[in-house]
């Protein structure tokens, strides 16, 4: 099988010039370990089988497709929303939880050890801790833990221990360092990464279990509309998991744009942003190179969005890549831009959405469209957890 041009690494993990495991010792064996079991489970027909009966009798997939007949009429083109909110938990992380818990009881591991932001990946490892009967520790942001309390909430019912992280901006940053500290003291412990970010095979691994999302659009275009390619694929990326899932089958495709929205919090000149495809330059992140906000001196600065979420200073290699390249384009979103475009799509369409996917939606105001595009967002997840903020802002 010839080498996929943007979605296949590297056997060292690098996407072009970006990716990587830039690890301590102490994890190497980790690592290799992962990577061997991972290796197995293109051909583990058992596992193939069971990951796909999951999807579809617990998570509830294929997730629909939803033609928007309002957005299709103020932007003139078909508009469809791949409704990732309505999985099981509340958005897509737990597509890639289902399949990191599989491979973690198949590597014989009872400890599950995870960080998390917007907490939607904090209650999908909770969640599936729950199904396989496993310990599960989160770690999350001081900050975050008071901005999305109804995750926090769901994530203790489900029995894991939620650890505050306490340093730095108290953010998704700062949750992952403890994630990756905790590991590394705890060696027998499986790391339940959320995104695209991390050591290789991380960012490969969590974009293969999100593939599922562009898997289902071919299919469902197909049904609806007689071809499965569309013109145009926008999804928020903070680390990117939802982004490199709805992308996934079609990068090889080059003539359908693929666009990146970043949130630009305050504004990207104003030292209070997350856009990291804008701000950022190569550096060492968690474990890969990468996109990273930093200062002259290498030293990482601290992102900022009104989304939990999208709050984080680097972007996952994949993205970093094809950002790099122009095989995929970069949009940044402000605050104020994703809180109107969340206001709308509940009001006109009864859906409320997570202020990550609101980034995705407020991007349509800063895009040309023909007549004759397809166009799908990737409503990653639902704003139930985002009540307190849209209530603050008077939403």
């Amino acid at each position: 099988m010839s080498k996929l041009k943007y979605t296949q690494p590297d056997e060292m993990g690098f996407y072009g010039e970006f990716g990587g495991a830039y690890i301590p010792e102490l994890l190497r064996p980790n690592i290799e370990e992962l990577q061997a079991n991972f290796d197995l489970l293109a051909t583990d027909e058992e596992f193939q089988a069971e990951f796909k009966n999951l999807l579809a009798d617990y998570v509830g997939r294929p997730t629909p497709l939803y033609l928007s007949k309002k957005m299709t009429a103020e932007f003139g083109c078909p508009i469809y929303l791949k409704r990732e909110d309505l999985n099981h938990t509340g958005a897509h992380k737990i597509n890639n939880a289902i399949g990191q818990i599989l491979l973690a009881r198949k590597m014989g591991k009872t400890e599950i050890v995870a960080e998390t932001g917007a907490g939607q990946h904090g209650v999908a490892t909770a969640t599936v801790c729950a199904l396989m009967n496993m310990k599960c520790i989160v770690y999350m942001g001081e900050k975050d833990i008071e901005r999305q309390a109804p995750n926090v909430q769901r994530m203790k019912f489900l029995g894991a221990e939620v650890v505050p992280a306490t340093s730095g901006s108290k953010t998704l940053k700062d949750a992952t360092n403890e994630a990756i500290r905790h590991w590394i003291n705890n060696p027998t412990a499986y790391y339940l990464i959320g995104s695209v970010v991390g050591p290789h095979p991380y960012p490969e691994m969590v974009t293969s279990f999100q593939a599922i999302i562009s898997k289902e659009i071919k299919m469902q275009l197909k049904e609806k509309t007689g071809i499965e390619i569309p013109t145009k694929v926008i999804a928020c990326v903070g680390g990117g998991s939802n982004a490199a899932g709805a992308f996934f089958e079609f990068y090889e495709h080059e003539e359908v744009e693929l666009i990146a929205v970043e949130a630009s919090g305050l504004g990207n000149e104003t030292g209070h942003s997350a856009a990291t495809s804008v701000l950022g330059r190569p550096g060492v992140l968690h474990g890969s190179l990468t996109l990273l906000m930093q200062d002259e001196y290498g030293q990482v600065t601290e992102p900022y969005s009104i989304s939990a979420g999208l709050d984080y200073p680097g972007i996952g290699p994949l993205h970093a890549h094809t950002i790099e390249i122009g095989r995929t384009k970069s949009i940044s979103v402000t605050d104020q831009e994703a809180l109107t475009a969340a206001k709308k799509l509940t009001i006109e369409e009864g859906i409320i959405p997570a202020l990550e996917s609101a980034h995705a939606l407020a991007s349509l105001y800063k895009i040309e469209f023909k007549s004759n595009d397809v166009v799908v967002i990737n409503l990653s997840g639902r704003g139930d957890k985002d009540m307190k903020t849209y209530t603050n802002v008077g939403f």
